[in-house]
């Protein structure tokens, strides 16, 4: 009723009956709050409303919306899935009908909408904990969404919120705090700390209500920074959620793990806008295996995976047990092929359920001699043949050798035969590919002539995709360009960029012409310049061949290159022309303004590489929009 005041003049006003509650009422109890001659439209999905929502389809990228208005049906199509901007469009569309819009004028212009950037970024926090800061709003809708999203991606791992008073929500805090805690408990949530003098008052009452949660509350940020040690927080996912009046940014600079200030930036979003694109390419029975091996190209093995187990593709792949492992310890689920086995690493994978790649009668036979000793039998393996990478494989003339060795002896079930395309990506190879493809179907008819029973067949890669989609066989594996890289470079997707690198100007100084810059000299100052030191460096996986001019930043929508050596944890920058620059000021080493590839053909190498050799002391950050 309070924030209802605020609207006390206006001539019309668009609600959603269902997010006001049955306690309040603009068309009856609370009607005397407004002009009498104001107009009221309201829409709803369970009840009677100018607007009723009669059914929300969401494909991959849009959410088609079929509501009923005035006795007629209506439909919209929008590009938005999230819930939270299914409801703003559709508020909108009724805005759109009072106005008295044509629909199909309507229809177009809501197919245009864009989204805002209001993101949760999840951080590395102290004592092996992540950190999802979510301060850009505090409501029950906005803390469902953010509590899905906690939950996403803690997998199995302990579970914190940190809420402050909800302000202005409508309903009495002896209502409000008691139904959020039993959300919850339904959810799992390990831990509960609340802030604020409304939701202190009902401790007693919440603690007595919620055996299985464990609840502290403070009546202010002050006083939890003050009582609070960090030795509380340990192996967990913390969700902060506050109204900005709390100055939750205090919580979040006191729990996030103290590392220098050059990030790496995931956006978990633009990763799944990504996915959702390359699954426009496969046909409807065409699984998808995903390449989340060395550290998922340098972007976080288990937070990476988590997203794409929300989104449901079939298989991930990691290049060593060790990775598949931490995917389990991480709560991943999905099956999980080992791409390059070793003797040390069976016990791993039995007790971990992963399944090897098997490239080689050596590697068959010592796995086929550790099944034995443990009287496994029918373990998931995966098949991989050389067709003309001749990296790793076994050769076509063994197909059949191999599968009578897999079918006498009983200790392996073959999931998959694969083998990789050496340059699905070049126009001027296709005619290779092709060969490795009939090469790969001869192998594959011999194995399963002999076995007798189905498994997945998988050959194309990223650019294979969408450049062959004649060779999807049963699964693909999309590797690189999850991460936003089109390896083809053929531009035919809309790709959106999933990392980005940032760091700080450390010091700004002026050096005066024919000074020198960085070791050995060798940035010479040709005019009065002014020189940023950035903190990035080599070790940092920042490449010193881009030293002296080679390379450049992003600073303030202008390019800013690099002068002298790269040092380790250090390197200049020449921002003369860019006079606006100050100390503390971010910079773009790559990401949206410079793609990597870019930085890549600059150090004479390929995104891969830059992508996985970004060092481990480099935050990474995930974001959620």
């Amino acid at each position: 009723e309070e924030k209802a005041r605020l609207f006390t003049e206006v001539d019309s006003l668009v609600y959603c009956k269902d997010a006001i509650g049955a306690s309040f009422n603009p068309a009856d109890r609370q009607k005397g709050l407004f002009k009498n001659a104001v107009q009221l439209i309201a829409w709803s999905r369970v009840g009677e409303a100018d607007l009723v929502i009669r059914s929300e389809e969401q494909t991959q990228q849009k959410t088609l919306i079929s509501a009923v208005s005035q006795s007629k049906n209506i439909q919209i199509s929008i590009p938005f899935s999230d819930r939270i901007s299914i409801d703003n469009a559709i508020t909108c569309w009724c805005v759109l009908l009072l106005k008295g819009y044509d629909h199909e004028f309507i229809e177009q212009r809501m197919l245009l909408l864009e989204a805002v950037d209001m993101r949760m970024q999840l951080k590395k926090a102290v004592n092996n904990c992540y950190l999802l800061n979510d301060s850009y709003s505090n409501d029950t809708a906005s803390l469902e969404l953010a509590l899905d999203f906690l939950l996403q991606q803690a997998g199995k791992n302990k579970t914190t919120l940190i809420l402050s008073d909800i302000l202005q929500s409508g309903e009495p805090p002896e209502e409000l705090y008691p139904a959020i805690v039993q959300q919850l408990a339904k959810r799992g949530v390990s831990r509960l700390i609340g802030i604020g003098s409304a939701i202190t008052t009902q401790q007693t009452v919440l603690t007595n209500n919620a055996a299985d949660i464990q609840i502290d509350c403070y009546d202010s940020t002050q006083t939890f920074l003050q009582t609070a040690s960090l030795n509380q927080f340990r192996d967990e996912y913390i969700l902060l959620k506050g109204a900005r009046v709390f100055s939750f940014e205090r919580i979040s600079q006191w729990l996030e793990q103290k590392v220098h200030q050059t990030v790496m930036e995931v956006n978990l979003t633009a990763m799944a806008h990504n996915l959702k694109a390359y699954q426009q390419f496969l046909a409807p029975s065409t699984r998808l295996m995903a390449m989340v091996k060395a550290l998922s190209y340098g972007s976080g093995t288990a937070e990476v995976a988590r997203i794409l187990q929300f989104h449901k593709i079939d298989y991930l792949a990691v290049a060593y047990a060790d990775e598949g492992v931490e995917l389990r310890k991480a709560g991943i689920s999905l099956p999980i092929m080992v791409m390059n086995v070793d003797e040390a690493g069976f016990d791993a994978m039995i007790q971990y359920n992963l399944e090897p790649e098997i490239y080689s009668f050596g590697i068959y036979n010592s796995f086929h001699q550790f099944l034995e000793k443990q009287a496994v039998s029918q373990y998931p393996i995966h098949i991989k043949f050389n067709t003309g990478m001749n990296r790793l494989g076994f050769e076509i003339t063994e197909a059949e050798q191999l599968a009578e060795m897999i079918n006498r002896q009983g200790t392996m079930a073959v999931k998959s035969v694969l083998s990789h395309l050496a340059a699905s990506e070049n126009t001027l190879l296709d005619h290779f590919t092709k060969v490795q493809v009939n090469r790969f179907k001869e192998a594959i008819a011999v194995v399963q002539r002999i076995l007798g029973y189905p498994f997945l067949k998988h050959i194309a890669n990223s650019a294979g995709i969408f450049r062959h989609p004649e060779y999807q066989f049963d699964m693909v594996r999309l590797g690189i360009g999850l991460y936003g890289v089109d390896s083809a470079n053929e531009h035919q997707l809309s790709l959106q960029t999933v990392i980005t690198l940032k760091s700080t100007i450390a010091q700004i100084r002026e050096v005066p012409v024919g000074e020198t810059v960085g070791y050995n000299r060798k940035g010479i100052v040709s005019r009065n310049s002014r020189i940023a030191t950035v903190r990035i460096g080599y070790a940092d996986g920042y490449s010193r061949s881009l030293g002296n001019g080679n390379g450049y930043m992003w600073l303030k929508n202008k390019k800013a290159p690099v002068i002298g050596n790269v040092c380790m944890d250090m390197t200049m920058i020449d921002v003369t022309d860019i006079p606006e620059a100050i100390e503390g000021d971010e910079v773009e080493v790559f990401g949206k303004q410079i793609p990597v590839q870019e930085l890549a053909s600059a150090t004479g190498t390929i995104a891969y590489e830059i992508m996985t050799g970004i060092s481990q002391r480099v935050k990474r950050i995930y974001v959620e929009e």
